[in-house]
């Protein structure tokens, strides 16, 4: 028998020792983790499906377990919750729906052209674009507020032009619905009276997003563009010169170039970007607070903002966690949609063109 076969093998050994170093490593951590994530996240469940009014301990005896009545009364139960949690969805839906294409596109834009060598003061170009992402949220909100009123600066742009500006963020009139309105289109089809989803008619829900809304979409573009354009720029002037080469050598034009080799190669990025962009519109809030929220009719109010002013205004604590919960499924189920849209997949049979006119199984 080897002798290395006939000795005992001491429990533990090295691997031992290594997987103990590695737990010892890791559990600051762990523990971490475990206070300021699980354990809140655990106890936000719990609030959800009690009746906590916020006035006493959330595990005290007399919290009453109420089980998902909280989340029956903004999702199917008929009632002003419902109806409150169903506009504040569909005003985010369109938020969503505009500033994460919007800015993708201008952020991609904007780094395409400040990545050029030809371009003069890339650097300043670079803070100038960048500087509203680092400026406080309040105060562009504000500057933003003093540009859109009826007397401010846009509406003094548009009255140059011969056209009555709107008072922009107490105006609650959906796109859509104005649209509609100029062809005299003022009320809806029975189809799309009754009330739907959430409480909501369809008529409701095609109204598109309020004037006021679309003022905070012109906001939410401006300040996160540039934080996304520098993700996009790390990734071009990651993309190496010899990439370039080749495709000026096949003869591919500017245009084809972007199209079929940039963005191509850029697509880890896109995700990483769609996926905060995403995420950060569904979390919406502080504009929103600034704004009070409640101004031009509700159009401006979102789940983040209704879960707050549940759990801080209303005091139904249960009811604020609930709507912070379906808002994080919401997240999730539309992150991994995104995923998998954007997933790389295996390309179907290669079909190569050869000089002599013929291709991949036979002639052409």
């Amino acid at each position: 028998m080897p002798l290395a076969a006939a000795r005992p093998r001491r429990r533990g050994g090295i691997r031992g020792g290594e997987a103990r170093a590695g737990w010892l490593f890791v559990a600051p951590a762990v523990v971490i983790t475990a206070v300021f994530l699980v354990v809140p996240i655990a106890l936000a469940l719990w609030v959800s499906m009690s009746d906590w009014n916020g006035f006493q301990s959330p595990l005290s005896p007399r919290v009453n377990f109420v089980g998902l009545e909280n989340y029956a009364a903004i999702t199917v139960d008929d009632g002003l919750d419902q109806r409150n949690f169903g506009t504040a969805v569909r005003n985010n839906l369109y938020y969503v729906l505009l500033v994460v294409p919007l800015q993708t596109i201008i952020a991609l834009l904007l780094a395409v052209q400040v990545n050029r060598a030809a371009l003069r003061g890339r650097g300043f170009f670079r803070t100038a674009f960048y500087f509203p992402s680092v400026t406080s949220t309040v105060a562009i909100v504000i500057v933003f507020q003093f540009l859109f009123t009826a007397s401010g600066a846009v509406n003094a742009l548009i009255g140059a032009l011969g056209i009555d500006g709107p008072d922009w963020f107490n105006d609650s009139t959906g796109l859509i619905h104005g649209l509609l309105s100029a062809f005299g289109i003022t009320s809806p089809p029975p189809l799309l009276a009754e009330p739907g989803f959430l409480g909501i008619t369809g008529w409701e829900w095609l109204a598109g997003p309020s004037v006021a809304m679309t003022s905070l979409i012109i906001l939410a573009i401006f300040t996160t563009s540039g934080t996304f354009m520098l993700l996009f720029l790390a990734a071009l002037q990651s993309i190496g010169s010899e990439i370039d080469e080749a495709s000026l050598m096949d003869g591919a034009g500017p245009v084809r170039k972007f199209f079929s080799i940039t963005v191509p190669m850029l697509r880890p990025t896109l995700f990483t970007v769609l996926t905060l962009g995403l995420i950060g519109s569904w979390q919406v809030f502080d504009q929103i607070y600034v704004l009070g929220g409640t101004s031009a009719g509700g159009t401006i109010s979102t789940p983040a903002f209704l879960a707050y002013r549940s759990s801080f205004v209303d005091l139904e604590w249960g009811q604020g966690a609930a709507i912070a919960f379906i808002l994080f499924v919401f997240i999730i189920l539309l992150t991994l949609a995104q995923r998998w849209v954007l997933k790389e997949r295996s390309p179907r049979k290669r079909v190569a063109v050869v000089a002599t006119g013929t291709v991949e199984g036979g002639p052409r």
